[in-house]
């Protein structure tokens, strides 16, 4: 979207503060996770809509930014090496290198920053970078918020992480915004996405079905074998392929599975960049996954999702305004939260008595129905 198409977009605030003050020069900070950047980008649109004409850059760690490389709303990526900076005070070299990473935000005198991260190292360098305004999360952790000059209102205990971001709306005047995931998926990553296909062996008559059985909890995980279950079912029918996707850390994880399918699946598991993930994604019928990045990518991408939830609140991390799209036992013990199997005292009951034939049930229904707007 063109920055001139956004100006149309924004409802002028009556009363006094920062909804009618005028910034040319912003810093957004959310540099991980992927679910969280995704996250984040209806604030990045909003920013755009109310302030077309500043500049916005974002502080993002490296292995994300190909995420956003490119996107129109930003002007520049602030790169930031989590790995290596996590050696401040330990390496002089490092810590000469994060010195000179602060100056150099210094010297961009960014008239507003706003940490949609809120742990100490990001309310800091928010801080440090010498701001006048600095906006951050009323529920923001390590003491963050100590850096701050303005914190989000208060929202209440099940409020989506989207919607808990989208707060800043209400300080600086876009609350009337749509909120909208804009992902700078280009064609060069579509034609990527579909030679990778083709040379697996995909058909382009098939539908598709994205699987991503990964999560960076084991509780929110479903059986490896209950996978290999549901797609040997849904690719009986000859007219539809599966492909498994996931890090490179995720490999193995897919690679077991691949092998425990009698009617093999595509495996691209670390096998893509982040880019040609989600051109993959995009290109799919449906995604199937757990409450994970790549659920909140197919949101994003708009694309129709079965997401199985075991121990997450869905209200709070599930696909945004899609509850539909959600498979989940109703029990008792849900959310615990918990992230070890071994602090599960009911033999992870949310996610072993979750059936394939539910799963392929819920998959099979999303294949009948169009991509749905995440707006």
């Amino acid at each position: 979207m063109d920055r001139k198409d956004h100006l149309c977009t924004t409802r002028p605030r009556p009363h006094a503060g920062l909804s009618d003050r005028s910034f040319d020069r912003i810093l957004l900070i959310k540099p991980s996770s992927l679910g969280d950047i995704i996250h984040a980008l209806p604030v990045l649109h909003g920013l755009r809509a109310r302030f077309p004409s500043a500049r916005i850059d974002w502080l993002i760690a490296s292995s994300f930014a190909p995420l956003l490389s490119g996107h129109p709303d930003l002007d520049e990526l602030i790169l930031f090496d989590r790995r290596r900076f996590g050696r401040v005070g330990t390496s002089l070299s490092v810590t000469k290198q994060f010195i000179e990473f602060v100056s150099a935000l210094r010297r961009r005198r960014y008239e507003m920053v706003i940490d949609l991260q809120g742990l100490f190292r990001t309310g800091f360098l928010a801080w440090a970078g010498g701001a006048p305004v600095r906006i951050g999360l009323h529920n923001a952790r390590e003491g963050a918020r100590f850096f701050y000059t303005h914190k989000t209102p208060r929202a209440p205990e099940n409020t989506h992480a989207v919607d808990r971001n989208y707060q800043v709306a209400q300080l600086l005047g876009f609350e009337h915004v749509p909120i909208r995931f804009d992902l700078n998926v280009t064609d060069d990553l579509r034609a990527e996405a579909r030679a990778l296909l083709r040379c697996a062996g995909h058909e382009a008559k098939d539908r598709l079905v994205a699987v991503v059985p990964g999560a960076r909890w084991e509780t929110k995980m479903w059986a490896s074998d209950r996978f290999a279950e549901t797609m040997n079912e849904l690719q009986s029918g000859g007219d539809l392929r599966c492909v498994l996707l996931g890090s490179p850390d995720e490999a193995a994880l897919c690679e077991r599975i691949f092998h425990g399918c009698r009617l093999r699946p595509i495996n691209l598991a670390g096998k893509t960049t982040l880019g040609q993930m989600a051109a993959v994604i995009e290109l799919a019928d449906v995604v199937l996954c757990h409450d994970s990045a790549p659920m909140h990518l197919a949101v994003a991408l708009q694309r129709p999702l079965v997401c199985l939830i075991g121990p997450t609140n869905p209200d709070r991390t599930g696909p945004y305004r899609r509850s539909h799209d959600v498979v989940r036992l109703d029990l008792e013990c849900a959310p615990c939260y918990l992230r070890r199997m071994s602090q599960c005292q009911f033999d992870h009951q949310c996610m072993t008595d979750l059936e394939v034939s539910t799963v392929v049930s819920a998959v099979r229904q999303a294949l009948r129905q169009p991509a749905v707007a995440a707006r």
